[in-house]
């Protein structure tokens, strides 16, 4: 009977001693590579790097774009931007805003809309007014040539 419990408590020690080894051997560490969880479980996606859920270079391009305009609104998740209304001052008597739907996560002409609206001043009251049918192409292109350039800028440093 004094044997076994002599036994187990070596044991004891012995394992306790193990553990306490495996704890304190070789410092501190950091997980270089893991996503977290228990045993995989619940672990997290790797990130690709694109923390925004449209096109990164047509979001770029178009705030680029549109700079000269007061922001009223930027969903990068949602890909939309719109502008607060925007006055020229050679052209006082006419407001312009602008809203730009990104609308895929690749770089492609269909992956782009803009809407164009303009406002005309009469006596006062500012009104609706049509714009000119090449105002809305003439916009996505300019974005979709700003976007193509900062893709290339882009491969250009890697």
């Amino acid at each position: 009977m004094r044997f076994a419990r002599g036994a187990f408590r070596l044991g004891a020690v012995v394992m306790l001693a193990g553990a306490l080894a495996a704890c304190g051997s070789g410092g501190p560490k950091t997980v270089k590579d893991g996503n977290g969880g228990f045993l995989g479980i619940g672990a997290k996606k790797a990130s690709k790097g694109t923390e925004i859920g449209v096109n990164g270079y047509l979001w770029r391009a178009a705030t680029d774009v549109i700079k000269f305009m007061p922001l009223a609104s930027a969903d990068p998740y949602g890909g939309v931007i719109i502008t607060d209304w925007y006055t020229d001052p050679q052209t006082p008597n006419e407001r312009f805003k602008v809203t730009v739907y990104i609308l895929d996560t690749r770089l492609r002409a269909d992956a782009l809309n803009v809407s164009v609206f303009k406002q005309v001043n009469q006596g006062g009251t500012w009104v609706d007014a049509p714009t000119a049918a090449q105002t809305e192409a003439d916009m996505e292109n300019a974005i979709l040539d700003r976007a193509r350039k900062l893709r290339l800028a882009n491969l250009g440093e890697e």
